[in-house]
């Protein structure tokens, strides 16, 4: 649909465009939905003969018509808009007064469960999390000893709460909880600086739009939205029907002006987090820019050559080995202005991820991602422990990515902060073990992991311990045979610490000393074992660097979107998770070593009505190919 081939177009308050002699006619006869969206519209466009639109009506200017041009007119079922007759201006809706407190979260369907602690170690369908361990090598002669003897621990979450916990407390829960899954609390912190106005925030509308439209009943949504201040468009408020009828007309109000205050919107984000009065188990913000903070980092009175950018961040969102778990930002960058280096910092204090949006067309689908992830919690404040069974052993590094980890003084014991699993998702630790030559045992015990975490729904706490983790020690040992699960393991930990090296490197200005960071780390991996056994983690770990060695190619390339592209990379290795980076519509592209089912269906769903609307086909393409293949773990 284009402009200049003679007809009107009409963008609905959904963002779908119609032609008007199209839409007109089917609503006269009284259908107020959305043809592709389905939702209920309360702006309804019909034709009117005379040029000043009737009383309680508003004139809407068709795209590429002249504003003076009445011919399209809308109902609006709601009370007419106040005018500024001077300025000829339509006064935005959302002008009521903030109270201080924003404790005016609607309110929740109580949950009638009761918590407990249990024990799932002999009860499998308590288990909510399988773990995995996979020595380096099976067994080692007993004259050797190994400063840095690796054991990989895998997790995997379940996927789904519902068949994993027990029948006697899920018989318990209501029927809206039938299929459970925890309930969310969502505040989304959208730019609508000037820099925004156009297709941008029609875009970002119609994300935001998905995003209603697929939240459930139990789940709580508000909506900040930032310029050079910032305002919360509405409290806490369930997605119901009513929920998401005004949710929706909140968001299509929105205007574009002004500059970028991401520290106002983050402070106001977290404030509506701070002051509800009712909690869901989950609960998550996301952060949305095109731009640079114009205030905080970069305004008067800032060090613009060395920007702090905990300055945007709310003590609050600040992560913390000691007070647990906080709630995370998801950032999304938008387009080559944005500031990547902010945005990755604020999702890395929170503990969330950072997305690069490269082009305007993957916008929805990035939101569709997290929120496939979002809406799929099946563990919380997860704890993973390992602890040596030999009094003789003694732990080195626990390589964790970005989850705060500890060893004890001892060396005896180490925990691994992780948090939140969404269902379907897998972690992968490395645990290195001093151990010493044998005298005369067979056979080494050298750790057990335990983890501990809470069931979201029920809210029980739940250990779950492994079997020791052996080595046989035979007096002559045989051919060494290396573990491909813990080498393909190593091999992605090395390839995220060439990326940060090279991101240093490159922030420096030495992009060819970037680029032969990334070359010599291509060349390491391309010798290990997983690789010569066409492990298909390490062919896109290095389809990976080899694609970040072409956006250094200049300056100017890395400046537009190489370091984006390397820190929403960083930001998936580190946190294991799936995050939405540029525009590749790479089958090999490692953004789907990470995606969980959860988030495929829902980029299922994003594509098929980005698809389905013929306002759309001509602009959005599908980004991530979703036929079954085989996945790297």
């Amino acid at each position: 649909m284009k402009q200049g081939g003679g007809h009107a177009i009409f963008t609905a308050e959904c963002s779908h465009s119609f032609h008007f002699h199209c839409i007109a006619s089917n609503v006269k006869h009284g259908n107020q939905i959305c043809p592709v969206c389905r939702a209920k519209w309360k702006e309804i466009p019909m034709q009117s003969p005379s040029l000043d639109p009737p009383l309680g009506r508003v004139a809407v200017n068709p795209v590429g018509w002249p504003q003076n041009d009445a011919l399209m007119t809308v109902v609006r079922r709601l009370p007419p808009p106040r005018r500024d007759l001077s300025r000829r201006h339509v006064v935005p809706l959302f002008q009521a007064p903030e109270p201080g407190i924003f404790n005016d979260d609607e309110s929740l369907d109580h949950l009638p469960v009761v918590a407990e602690s249990t024990n799932a170690s002999d009860n499998s369908s308590l288990r909510t999390i399988e773990i995995k361990t996979y020595p380096e090598v099976l067994e080692a002669p007993r004259s050797s000893s190994y400063d840095n003897f690796t054991i990989l621990v895998h997790l995997k979450a379940a996927a789904t709460v519902a068949n994993q916990s027990s029948s006697r407390n899920h018989a318990s829960l209501p029927q809206l909880y039938q299929n459970p899954r925890a309930p969310v609390d969502l505040v989304t912190v959208l730019d609508i600086s000037g820099s925004m106005a156009g297709t941008k925030l029609a875009l970002l509308k119609r994300a935001m739009g998905f995003v209603i439209q697929n939240l459930g009943s139990n789940d709580r949504l508000s909506v900040i939205a930032f310029s050079s201040t910032a305002r919360r468009l509405f409290p806490l408020r369930r997605m119901s029907d009513v929920g998401r009828q005004q949710a929706l007309h909140a968001v299509n109000s929105l205007v574009a002006n002004g500059g970028t205050n991401i520290a106002e919107g983050l402070k106001k984000g977290a404030k509506v987090m701070e002051d509800r009065r009712e909690k869901n188990p989950v609960a998550s913000i996301i952060l949305f820019s095109d731009g640079q903070d114009t205030y905080t980092v970069t305004g008067a009175g800032a060090n613009k050559s060395q920007p702090n950018y905990q300055l945007l961040v709310p003590l609050s969102m600040h992560g913390s080995d000691n007070t647990g778990f906080q709630i995370p930002v998801h950032a999304f960058g938008f387009g080559a202005d944005h500031d990547a280096s902010s945005m990755h910092s604020i999702s890395e204090i929170s503990g969330g991820t950072f997305s690069f949006i490269e082009t305007e067309a993957v916008l929805q689908d990035a939101f569709a991602q997290c929120i496939g992830g979002l809406l799929s919690v099946v563990v919380q404040e997860l704890q993973v422990g390992v602890e040596c069974m030999n009094p003789s052993l003694c732990l080195g590094l626990l390589k964790a990515g970005s989850y705060p980890s500890r060893v004890a003084a001892d060396g005896k014991t180490g925990v691994i902060e992780v948090g939140d699993l969404y269902a379907d998702e897998e972690r992968d630790f490395l645990v290195s073990v001093k151990v010493p030559a044998e005298s005369s045992e067979c056979e080494t015990s050298l750790l057990k992991v335990k983890c501990v975490y809470r069931d979201p729904l029920t809210k029980e706490m739940t250990t779950l311990e492994s079997d020791d983790v052996r080595i046989r020690r035979p007096e002559v040992a045989g051919q060494e045979v290396v573990s491909i699960e813990v080498d393909r393991q190593r091999n992605r930990f090395q390839a995220a610490e060439a990326m940060a090296e090279a991101r240093m490197t490159a922030e420096l200005g030495d992009l060819p000393g970037a680029v032969s960071i990334l070359e010599n780390c291509r060349r390491v991996l391309s010798e290990t074992v997983s690789a010569k056994s066409h492990d298909r983690l390490c062919i896109v770990l290095d389809a990976e660097l080899k694609e970040m060695q072409e956006r250094m190619a200049s300056r100017h390339v890395y400046e537009a979107s190489g370091r984006a592209y390397i820190l929403s990379g960083l930001s998936s290795h580190s946190w294991q998770r799936a995050t939405a980076r540029g525009d590749s519509t790479d089958g090999s592209s490692l953004v789907q070593a990470y995606q969980t089912p959860s988030m495929v269906e829902m980029l299922t769903r994003s594509q098929a009505m980005l698809l389905g609307s013929p306002s759309t086909q001509r602009l959005v393409q599908p980004v991530w190919s979703l036929g079954s293949q085989p996945k790297p773990r």
